[in-house]
């Protein structure tokens, strides 16, 4: 209506004024609806019509996982949305001929076509209605391309781009760290960096300044010790500001593996326990999570993750050497504290799993290290601010694509020391999952998988001794306060790709043809 009553009826100018991006498949809808109200209700051709849609709509996909290629039963549209059904099956008519017009064998139209076995896959109408499709990072685009939407990069290469993920800066530094961003202003000698992030790169050269990078130490521990305080008050746990703050934060699901971490904390316990006196920097180690409703395997985890932390926290022998926080109803206000305090960022997703992360970024921007595989948006914050400024371990893309049919994680059970003892705790008695079975649940998804997925499928078990040793070498690097802080101080320097006004240009200028004002 907006439009008629500026621009008339001729919608052949609507793309000119109008561009919607479809963030992951949840809003696909908007597809078949448009074309309804062109065609029905405002009288155009089809042919026209269609070509008005695909030129107003573009696709950003945000994860490779199944979840977020929705598929839904055809009989929901026929009952709910009548209109926009007959829409979608004219769609889904003109894209078969389309496929056998470029001598597609049937089997492979019936991958690819919208409705097939009575569901509707929202996924390929949102590539096939739109004009672009793109991916938040360069590797998820990479595996977008090479694999997961392979056989419609074939099909439509020009269609496909990446948008690297970002971060506003006036959010995740500015206003959750006044302190380092006075700092970052006064050595640039203006405020214009929290528009472009890019002069960060600027501070690079001061890398080697012992005094400065005292000072930038000194604001980093008055983070930590006003997280510290909120810790305190909040969860009721006392945690040391001295400790390196350990900090894993984001959705729980496996593929972020944070169970990965819960073992590896246990296992470090274990150790402790062995040995009392064992040489080692005092470590907090900090989650925030939270699951979705359905998902109970992730609620298991939470569950796990929570009964260690009440092991280790009230464990007096270990002389404080450890403490573990899972806090409490996780959201933005608290991730502002969070961010800036934090020594080490936790990235330690399955690789090829992640499709960017943002996370990443916002403990990058306030000079934390990465711990992490090579995935998501890790593979360009490496690439910016080097691998020696970071901990990279775990298997990689390839390797996983090589050993997937052949995977067995009885071999990492069996052979690497202490892990099978951490594993096990999930049935021996150790912990108490009340009765609900979600343990051994766990137990058998690392051990004998289930029926929609393989034993370990998201490969905890074989990434463990390697992050096992990677955590070693935090360790000892964070002891050499010095040579730590220019780590830090290098991530910061190099997080300038990672501003979201870049991606926003980046889309205005190669998705949606706007110009700035």
């Amino acid at each position: 209506r907006n439009f008629k009553s500026k621009i008339g009826n001729g919608f052949g100018k609507f793309p000119s004024y109008h561009a919607i991006q479809l963030n992951d498949t949840h809003p696909a809808v908007a597809i078949p609806e448009l074309m309804r109200i062109l065609v029905d209700e405002e009288k155009i051709g089809w042919d026209e019509a269609w070509e008005i849609t695909t030129k107003t709509f573009s696709y950003t996909n945000h994860t490779i996982l199944a979840e977020a290629l929705e598929t839904w039963d055809h009989s929901l549209f026929q009952r709910f949305l009548p209109d926009v059904y007959e829409i979608i099956k004219k769609i889904d008519e003109q894209f078969v001929k389309e496929l056998e017009e470029k001598s597609y064998s049937k089997e492979k139209i019936e991958e690819m076509r919208m409705i097939s076995n009575g569901r509707i896959k929202m996924a390929w109408l949102s590539i096939y209605g739109g004009h672009t499709i793109n991916g938040v990072a360069q590797l998820h685009t990479d595996i977008l391309k090479n694999q997961t939407l392979k056989d419609w990069y074939e099909l439509y290469p020009n269609k496909f781009q990446n948008k690297t993920n970002g971060i506003t800066p006036r959010r995740w530094i500015a206003l959750c760290n006044p302190e380092l961003t006075v700092f970052i202003t006064n050595l640039l000698g203006t405020d214009a960096w929290l528009k472009d992030l890019t002069m960060l790169k600027e501070l690079e050269k001061y890398k080697n300044d012992p005094i400065l990078l005292k000072e930038f130490l000194a604001i980093k521990h008055a983070k930590k010790v006003e997280l510290a305080e909120y810790i305190k008050e909040h969860e009721k746990i006392l945690i040391e500001p001295s400790s390196i703050f350990d900090i894993q934060i984001k959705r729980l699901h496996e593929y972020k593996r944070q169970l990965l971490k819960a073992f590896y904390i246990l296992d470090l316990y274990n150790r402790l326990k062995a040995d009392p006196e064992m040489d080692m920097v005092p470590r907090t180690f900090i989650f925030g999570a939270k699951a979705a409703p359905g998902y109970v395997r992730a609620k298991g985890i939470i569950k796990f993750i929570n009964d260690i932390a009440k092991v280790v926290n009230n464990d007096t022998s270990i002389q404080n050497k450890m403490k573990v926080v899972f806090v409490e109803n996780y959201r933005v206000s608290y991730a502002e504290k969070l961010f800036p305090a934090a020594d080490l960022s936790e990235q330690i997703s399955t690789a090829g799993k992640e499709a960017s992360g943002t996370g990443n970024m916002k403990f990058m921007l306030n000079g934390t290290p990465t711990i992490g595989t090579l995935d998501g948006a890790n593979v360009e914050i490496v690439e910016e601010a080097g691998e020696e400024n970071n901990f990279i371990f775990g298997a990689k893309v390839e390797e996983i694509e090589e050993i997937y049919e052949s995977y067995n994680p009885h071999e990492y059970y069996e052979k690497v020391e202490g892990l099978k003892k951490v594993v096990d705790s999930l049935i021996d008695g150790t912990f108490d999952d009340g009765g609900t079975g979600i343990f051994k649940e766990l137990h058998d998804s690392l051990l004998k998988g289930a029926s929609w997925h393989r034993a370990d499928h998201y490969f905890i078990l074989k990434d463990f001794e390697d992050y096992r040793k990677t955590q070693d070498r935090v360790d000892l690097a964070y002891r050499n306060q010095l040579e730590w802080a220019k780590k830090c101080w290098v991530n910061m320097a190099n997080a300038g790709k990672f501003s979201s006004d870049r991606t926003i240009l980046q889309y205005a200028k190669e998705i949606w043809d706007v110009k700035p004002i």
